[in-house]
Formats: C-alpha cells, sequence, structure tokens
C-alpha cells in the first residue's frame, strides 16, 4: 500500500519540465485468482500546453492510465510525475489536475453561474475574482449571457462547455479528458472537437484526451499514444501515424487502409519492387529497420484516398494492380469502391466526386488501381 503524501513542487520548476510524466508505470488487477494486466511497463512524456491523446481500442488500458494521472487509482508499479514532481500516493484533491468525464456531472438545482463557481467557492476565493474569473471562463467556452440558465435548461454542446469551464476555472496545470463527447451526436461532437482544440489553445494549459475514436484524436491532437493490450504502439503526430504506421495493428485502427502482401522481386533506386499478380507492380520505399532481399514476403501497406481508380491501365504509373469491383458506394463528395485483386485481396479506394458524378465503374469491371510508389509504405517482412 503507498503510502499517501502531498505533491512536494521541485526546487526548480522551468519551462523545459514535462506537465506529465510517467516511469515505467503498470496496473494489475485480481479477479477470481487470476491477475490481469491492464497497463504495462508505460514510459510516457507530455509536455506542458500540449493537446495529447491515448487513443485505442475498449480495454486498451487508455482509462486506466488517466485515471492514474489523476489519482483516482494507484500504479501496480512505476511513478507518476506531474511538472517534475512525484505523486505516486498523493489523492486526486492534492494534485493539480481536474478531469471531465463523459457524464459531465453538473448540479441540476444549481445555475450555470454557480456551477461553474463553485471550485472557487470551496477554496474561499473572495466573491469579486470569483466573479471576474467565472465572467472569463464562460466568455472563453461561449456561454455569456447563459449565466442564470440551470443545466436543464442548456443543450448536450452547451452542457458540455459549463463542465470544461467548471474544470478550467479553477486553474489547474493539466486538464484531463474521458471521453467527454461520447454523449453527443454527431454533428455536435464534430463541432465540439474543434472547439475544444479552440478553448485549449486559448487557455494554454495541458489537455489529455481519451478516446477511441480515431477521427477525434486526428482533428484535435498535437501528438497521440495509439494504445493496445496495455502498451503503447506507436506515439507520433496525426499526419506521422496516418500515413507511417508502425504495426499492422496502427494501420488498421487509424482510418482504413490497405495491407497487401507480395514477394519481392528485385530493389531499384532505395525501392524493394514487388510484382503483384500475374501483370501488377509495386514499388514500395526502404526504410531503416525494414529488409528487403529477392523472394522475402514483404507486408505494405496504402491508404483508399491515394489510390486513382481506372478502366485502363495508366501508362508510367509505377504502382499497379488490377482486380474486379465488388462494391460501389456513392457518398456526395466521394464514391467508395471495394476491388478483388487479381490476387484475392481485397481494396477499398475513395475517389472523390470532383469533376463528375458519373461513377469510374460498376460492379463486376475489371479496373486497374495505381498511386505513386511514395504512397506506399513498409510494414516489415509478411508473418
Amino acid at each position: 500500500m503507498t503510502e499517501t503524501k502531498h505533491a512536494a513542487a521541485p526546487a526548480d520548476v522551468g519551462a523545459a519540465l514535462p506537465a506529465i510524466e510517467l516511469a515505467g508505470v503498470a496496473k494489475e488487477y485480481h479477479s477470481h485468482g487470476e491477475t490481469v494486466a491492464a497497463v504495462r511497463g508505460l514510459d510516457l512524456t507530455i509536455a506542458q500546453g500540449e493537446f495529447f491523446s491515448l487513443l485505442g481500442p475498449s480495454g486498451c488500458g487508455k482509462t486506466t492510465t488517466l485515471r492514474m494521472v489523476a489519482g483516482f487509482e494507484e500504479p501496480t508499479a512505476g511513478e507518476v510525475y506531474l511538472h517534475g514532481a512525484d505523486v505516486t500516493g498523493v489523492p486526486p484533491n492534492r494534485r493539480d489536475v481536474n478531469t471531465v468525464f463523459q457524464s459531465y456531472a453538473l448540479f441540476p438545482h444549481m445555475s450555470v453561474f454557480e456551477n461553474v463557481a463553485f471550485g472557487l467557492r470551496r477554496r474561499r476565493v473572495p466573491k469579486p475574482e470569483i466573479k471576474a474569473r467565472v465572467g472569463e471562463m464562460l466568455e472563453i467556452v461561449d456561454l455569456t449571457g447563459l449565466e442564470r440558465r440551470r443545466p436543464g435548461e442548456l443543450s448536450g454542446g452547451q452542457q458540455q462547455r459549463v463542465a470544461l469551464a467548471r474544470a478550467l476555472v479553477n486553474r489547474p496545470r493539466a486538464l484531463l479528458l474521458d471521453e467527454p463527447l461520447g454523449a453527443l451526436d454527431l454533428k455536435l461532437r464534430q463541432a465540439m472537437q474543434v472547439e475544444l482544440k479552440r478553448i485549449q489553445r486559448e487557455v494554454g494549459i495541458t489537455f489529455v484526451y481519451v478516446t477511441h475514436d480515431q477521427g477525434e484524436a486526428l482533428t484535435m491532437s498535437d501528438r497521440i499514444a495509439v494504445m493496445n493490450d496495455g502498451r503503447i504502439e506507436q506515439l507520433g503526430t496525426p499526419r506521422e501515424i496516418y500515413e507511417r504506421p508502425a504495426s499492422r495493428f496502427v494501420a488498421g485502427f487509424i482510418g482504413t487502409s490497405n495491407l497487401l502482401v507480395g514477394e519481392v522481386a528485385g530493389t531499384e533506386d532505395g525501392h524493394a519492387v514487388i510484382s503483384y499478380g500475374p501483370d501488377g507492380r509495386i514499388e514500395v520505399p526502404l526504410r531503416p529497420g525494414v529488409a528487403a532481399t529477392p523472394g522475402q514476403r514483404l507486408e505494405l501497406t496504402v491508404r483508399p484516398e491515394k489510390i486513382g481508380i481506372g478502366t485502363r491501365r495508366p501508362g508510367g504509373a509505377l504502382c499497379a494492380v488490377r482486380g474486379t469491383v465488388t462494391e460501389v458506394v456513392y457518398l456526395g463528395t466521394s464514391t467508395n469502391y471495394n476491388v478483388s485483386t487479381a490476387t484475392g485481396a481485397e481494396m477499398v479506394v475513395f475517389a472523390q466526386n470532383a469533376t463528375s458524378a458519373e461513377d469510374v465503374a460498376g460492379r463486376g469491371d475489371t479496373v486497374w488501381l495505381s498511386w505513386e510508389p511514395r504512397h506506399s509504405y513498409a510494414m516489415g517482412a509478411a508473418q
């Protein structure tokens, strides 16, 4: 049992200190005689003022990680640091962080103003300062003029903003958000994603955001940690994770990705050349750590929006694969094609309807899929 303590501030808190640091953090639960590892030896550093997302499927350990930062759970092993201070064992109310959950937990009998002011009143902040700080925060979250309303008179998005204002008015050094948009409908959720990023930039506080929605993470985050089975599979910017997935899991979980396997025929100018099917060819840039020798089976990925589709083989295309259209779905701004390649692999193509609403091809048609070699990404040797 970890002894309860107060968070001790480091002697020199400089701008270079990370807002949050996890060192070898692990969490195990014991149930019915079995040990379940929820988080496995996590090392993580989150910078001051960063919008950082923990992304992954249910049960991957992201919420448990957030709860250990907040102090609601204690790690089985490892340490949690907030701005350089070891807070392992420090209770939640003595950590300079606030948490916003999916259920906003607003006081239904209190006005918007009183909900936001609640924490300040408990801290015995002078009334003039309470009025000024609550007013400033309501302006930031775009709720000025609604001070006297009660939560039941607000929309879901407005209630979400009240919960944010209540958490931010105490000026925590970090705000932890556990799937706070999960209860909103799609259109409002998308609007709130933009609002959350705007609010975070305006207040300049570190946000740590837990979500299973890759669209949310890509939209808002400075960096993303993709988690799976209690570990971080990949850590990077949204662009890095989307364009350069480190594993099959990341490629499949972040957006839609076409995973292909082919035999290396040779190498040319830093590219592996793969003969694909009876008349297809793929080039993929080689990267450090990925070997490509003739005869080796290589796994690669290419995103659906990078692929062109047509009924004729394009001249000069260095990546070209033949297949048969199995499904066509018109989505207004784009048309999605499912294509079964000559080797039996299933590929998806997102074609923008930029110039015509007419389909390029229909079900049963033979088509050629083509893309630039730089859009091929080698995952490693096929298992």
